[in-house]
């Protein structure tokens, strides 16, 4: 099993501590790709219109301006830097010692400037979505799936892919589809269904805090994913194709 995750637009910062470890971080060989994308991102950074060209408000200055020394600047676990409302629902610190080794070993973060990395590689916090467009680099999501195409396929082989990313980030990495479940969330109301956007985070992030806490093995199909998420939800597996993953539709009720 492994989970794809999505990283927060939300970032806690680490307060101390060494700069980041290149070598240590998960897929070394994308470090070239990823020196590239925060030379560019530190750049675009210190321009005049550098949160118009990021995308972000004036509320985020300072993490924009943060983006200019990321060489330098502390680095965490990524499951503490990564805060929100998906991070909150899995709520990795109150897990067991065991449950969180599973979480370390089990789940990837899909992200506009490191590409790929581990749930426990240690990064700063920075200011980038897989939507921004840089210079010399382009639209992150295209600039990425090649390179995650081919550092991924050895990780994911033979794994049960469980897809929480949202469109954005999945744009940079399709896995082979008979192998991947995304994760979609609805709620159901006198007889209608609608889809659920922003609280389908937190859905997601409680259907991976269930799947690395439940007792037995981890799922590794997607009827057995259907199976282990069906003791929490409502749940309905919709099959896929050649072409396109399968679907675990979870219904909220209300």
């Amino acid at each position: 099993m492994l989970i794809l995750l999505p990283p927060s637009e939300g970032k806690t910062p680490a307060t101390k501590g060494p700069a980041i470890d290149w070598e240590s971080l998960s897929f070394p060989e994308l470090n070239p790709y990823r020196a590239k994308v925060l030379e560019a991102l530190g750049t675009v950074s210190t321009h005049e219109d550098a949160l118009a060209l990021l995308g972000v408000g004036a509320s985020l200055r300072d993490d924009v301006e943060r983006n200019t020394r990321l060489h330098a600047e502390p680095a965490a676990p990524a499951h503490q830097v990564y805060s929100g409302v998906l991070y909150d629902a899995l709520g990795f610190k109150s897990m067991t010692p065991a449950q969180r080794r599973k979480a370390t070993e089990s789940i990837l973060v899909v992200s506009a400037l490191w590409g790929a990395i581990g749930f426990g590689d240690h990064v700063p916090a920075y200011r980038l979505s897989m939507g921004t467009a840089l210079p010399d680099v382009g639209r992150l999501a295209s600039y990425w799936k090649p390179q995650l195409n081919a550092a991924l396929a050895k990780r994911s082989e033979g794994e049960l892919l469980i897809d929480c990313r949202s469109s954005t980030y999945a744009a940079a990495w399709a896995p082979p589809a008979e192998q991947t479940v995304t994760v979609n969330v609805f709620n159901e109301a006198n007889g209608k269904r609608t889809v659920v956007s922003h609280f389908a985070k937190h859905t997601r992030g409680e259907l991976a805090r269930h799947l690395l806490t439940r007792r037995g093995k981890a799922p590794a199909t997607p009827q057995q994913l259907l199976k282990a998420s069906s003791e929490h939800w409502t749940t309905e597996l919709v099959e896929g194709t050649a072409r396109k993953p399968h679907a675990l539709n979870i219904i909220l009720t209300g």
